[in-house]
């Protein structure tokens, strides 16, 4: 028997049989195929399959595609239901809903459905990846184009084109995902299948000048900060460590995005009985209002449209929330007293009285009252 190679690189006996090569890689460069170019609103004929196979240098015939999506569905119901061949043959038969790949009778093509997750579930990852101020641009991009990987390409250029619509402040600094892996690895009890100890990490911090605001500087004229990391914190669209400060020996919060230079030490960290001691949700609640003082407890009055604003600020957490006549509630909560807060309240007019303790009360006063000299 003759054996001879065509252009194709067919193996075609002298018969005229042809064993054609790659056949295997078929079903996955399919199923590639229709995940980014198919969806509900796009589908995708066979001839166009065939065609996509033949660029990539794999012969096929218009009727293979149909047995190949057979395969398809079934090799997807045994991974994702954990179902042996025949069930999932059996699966199929009695329910045709029970394909991933379907064919349109009216389009005459194919596209892939998704069982997992829908578009708004892509599309709120996409916007969360975008509205992350702890990324760079490019970072952002980059992961945005991971998830939309998920989503046929049509679906994928409405999500960027949308999600990029709002402008955003980003940060510059582009090892904030690496410095968060160094983080990680530093907080770990367990390193490439080995113990290991939770460690002291070391950074410098930046800031901004008013000599050159396009870009920041070292603070501590460029010394490292010397901490025992302890949490990774999200709030307001930037990544937080919580962590117990060498020098203060205090548990204080860092902006992920304004470390550089992050690496362990190899220094056991300390600091556990600090942490162990606070209530996280109490802490970071405080913390992440900007909140920073001696804390007191507080009755403030507000009117009734800002319950929403006085709940999300407070929580319900340890704070009485009371209806004091038609048109004001009020407020009991424990508050870290400072500037900041005070500011807070000033944002509200007289939207917002603080009714005790008296001291407070006149303590805010005279808060006024220095503002006020200044005009």
């Amino acid at each position: 028997m003759v054996k001879l190679i065509d252009d194709d690189d067919i193996s075609i006996t002298d018969k005229g049989h042809g064993k054609k090569k790659n056949q295997k890689l078929k079903p996955y460069l399919v199923m590639n195929f229709l995940m980014r170019s198919s969806d509900e609103n796009h589908t995708v004929p066979a001839e166009d399959i065939v065609a996509h196979l033949m660029e990539c240098g794999i012969y096929a015939e218009r009727r293979s595609i149909y047995r190949d999506i057979e395969e398809i569905n079934k090799a997807l119901l045994i991974v994702d239901e954990e179902m042996t061949v025949k069930e999932a043959e059996e699966a199929i038969k009695e329910d045709e809903n029970m394909k991933l790949v379907v064919y349109d009778k009216h389009s005459k093509g194919f596209y892939l459905r998704q069982r997992h997750y829908d578009l708004n579930d892509i599309r709120l990852l996409a916007e969360c990846v975008y509205s992350a101020k702890f990324l760079a641009e490019g970072q952002a991009k980059r992961l945005a184009d991971v998830v939309c990987e998920f989503v046929s390409e049509y679906q994928a250029d409405t999500i960027k084109h949308d999600a990029l619509l709002t402008d955003r402040v980003k940060t510059n600094n582009r090892s904030v995902i690496l410095n968060i892996a160094t983080i990680n690895e530093a907080m770990s009890r367990g390193l490439d299948g080995q113990r290991h100890t939770p460690e002291k990490i070391s950074f410098k911090y930046l800031k901004f000048t008013i000599n050159d605001v396009s870009k920041q500087v070292e603070r501590r004229r460029g010394n490292s900060y010397v901490v025992s990391p302890y949490k990774l914190l999200i709030n307001d669209g930037n990544y937080y460590l919580l962590a117990f400060d060498d020098k203060s020996q205090e548990i204080r919060t860092y902006r992920v995005d304004r470390m550089k230079k992050v690496d362990r030490t190899g220094e056991p960290r300390e600091g556990s009985q600090a942490f162990l001691a606070i209530d996280l949700k109490n802490y970071t609640r405080r913390a992440f209002s900007m909140y920073s003082g001696n804390q007191q407890r507080v009755k403030l009055r507000f009117i009734n449209p800002l319950l929403d604003t006085a709940i999300e600020r407070f929580g319900t957490s340890a704070v009485s929330y009371t209806k004091t006549d038609d048109k004001h509630f009020t407020v009991e909560t424990d508050v870290d007293i400072s500037d900041q807060f005070y500011g807070w309240l000033l944002g509200f007019g007289k939207r917002v009285k603080i009714l005790s303790p008296q001291p407070i009360v006149k303590e805010f006063a005279e808060y006024l009252d220095k503002i006020r000299q200044m005009y």
